[in-house]
């Protein structure tokens, strides 16, 4: 689905990704890493445990006020199931996140090292699955 070993973000395929290295999915055993949502600011990873369900509130856009992030991308999913309402878009930028970009995770995550790399203010919260 998603692979660049530029990093950081390694890998992406359903329920897995592999950033700087380490795993982070879920699997029929239990949880590897932070699991299968995640949350990256820089190289910073934590597990999004806000997310429930497939619409994105407000209560849920969590570990990324405050850290001087400009952009954040929202991975909707492979199937881009994840909804995020423009009430929850603008309550991100009245925040202080000057942009809020929605993608399938994949890209999500293609477009999370970019901006990485190019030396970006960049966070990411993404859904590993549908």
């Amino acid at each position: 689905m998603f692979y660049d070993p530029k990093g950081p973000i390694e890998h992406f395929s359903w329920g897995k990704f592999v950033i700087i290295g380490k795993e982070h999915s879920k699997t029929g055993m239990g949880k590897i890493g932070v699991g299968k949502d995640i949350r990256i600011v820089g190289k910073n990873v934590s597990k999004w445990k806000e997310r429930s369900g497939h619409l994105l509130e407000k209560d849920m856009i969590t570990g990324i006020y405050g850290q001087e992030i400009n952009i954040l991308i929202i991975g909707t999913g492979v199937n881009e199931m994840v909804e995020c309402p423009e009430k929850v878009i603008k309550s991100i930028k009245k925040n202080g996140i000057e942009k809020v970009v929605l993608k399938s995770t994949p890209e999500a995550c293609k477009l999370y090292n970019k901006n990485f790399r190019e030396g970006k203010k960049v966070a990411l919260l993404a859904h590993g699955t549908c």
